[in-house]
Parts: C-alpha cells; sequence; structure tokens
C-alpha cells in the first residue's frame, strides 16, 4: 500500500510559548479510507526533504487549516513546508492534491489572487463544470474568481467563484471543500482522490 504525505495545521498555544503542529483525524481516515497509507509530515523546513526522500511518498495532499501569511495568516512555517513539498513533488513528477487552504495555496502558488468572500462558511452549496457536484460542504473566507493560464477551472460555486482547479500540465489539482468532513465520506470524493494519486 501506498504512503500519502498529508500536511497538518500550526495551532500558537502562548500559553506554553509552543508552536503545535495538528490534523484533524478525519484527514488520516479519509485517507486510509482511499486506500493509502496517511503519514503527516512536521511543519520544520529543515528536514522536510529528508523524510521525503526517505518515504518516498506516492503524492502529497494539502490540508486545510490556517490562512496563507499573505493573507493575514500567522503560520510562516507552514506556508514554507508547503512551498517545499509542491516543488519535491513537481521536481520528482508526483502528485500534488490540496483542499481548501491546500486549494488556496496551489492558487497562489501558481499566481492566482485570492478575495475575501462571503456566504461560504458553515454552508453547503453546488458545483457546476467538468466536477458537478449537488452539494459539497464549506468553510472559506479567501475564494478565486480568476485564474492564470496554466490552471483550468473544473468547477464553480453559483456565485462564480471557482470551486476546483487543476494545472494544465503538472500532476496538481485542488478543490475548495473538505471531503473528509462528511459525515459518511461522499463516494464521489473517494473516487476523485484514488483515481487523481492512481
Amino acid at each position: 500500500m501506498k504512503a500519502i504525505i498529508y500536511t497538518q495545521r500550526v495551532e500558537v498555544i502562548t500559553s506554553y510559548n509552543e508552536r503545535r503542529d495538528c490534523a484533524d483525524q478525519m484527514i488520516p481516515k479519509f485517507l486510509r479510507h482511499c486506500g493509502y497509507i496517511p503519514i503527516p509530515i512536521p511543519n520544520v523546513s529543515e528536514f522536510v526533504e529528508d523524510i521525503l526522500n526517505e518515504i518516498q511518498p506516492a503524492g502529497i495532499f494539502l490540508s486545510g487549516g490556517n490562512s496563507l501569511v499573505k493573507y493575514g495568516g500567522d503560520a510562516p512555517e507552514r506556508d514554507e513546508t508547503e512551498k517545499i513539498l509542491t516543488a519535491w513533488a513537481i521536481k520528482n513528477n508526483l502528485p500534488v492534491f490540496g483542499i481548501c487552504r491546500g486549494f488556496q495555496f496551489l492558487a497562489d502558488y501558481f499566481g492566482a489572487e485570492l478575495s475575501k468572500i462571503e456566504n461560504h462558511v458553515r454552508r453547503r452549496h453546488a458545483i457546476h463544470g467538468i466536477i458537478n457536484r449537488e452539494s459539497v460542504n464549506s468553510y472559506h473566507i479567501l475564494g478565486l474568481f480568476n485564474t492564470p493560464d496554466n490552471l483550468q477551472i473544473l468547477g464553480y460555486a453559483d456565485d462564480n467563484s471557482i470551486e476546483a482547479f487543476k494545472h494544465k500540465t503538472l500532476q496538481i489539482a485542488a478543490v475548495s471543500w473538505h471531503p473528509e468532513r462528511e459525515s459518511n465520506f461522499d463516494n464521489k470524493d473517494v473516487e476523485l482522490i484514488k483515481n487523481f494519486f492512481k
């Protein structure tokens, strides 16, 4: 069974003067349900590449949580970790899939501009386009309305915000929703991940 590296959010615990890496336990459960061994990676840039070279994962899964520093976030170490992961994956021809913050990170990485968006937190809405869904969850405060030429749009929400895209030449794709937050994993999300990392 192949391993998938997944990223973690940074929680700042001021009372202990600690910066903690953590992730919803549903993320590894979802990835395991898709048929992969999930492995979290710490937000410590000094040895991210050492871990990748040792594990030789089948792909990278960029999870949700933490805004990018560029958009008001307070976890520069996570931004740096995800830059290293994405660059390493491109160099080694490995797939990268992003959800929510991962969607935002990849959009920004390839030159797109994000903006504040209304009515996308704790809501459900439809997706239209190459990816069609009657209802997906939504927990993001930043939206995407335009992409550079290197990205292909796969799905829109009713307000014309972009909810899914893929890179036109690299094995990179992202969605703005959280497939791991469904009480029962959606078979369409499971098949999407299985086919993508296959």
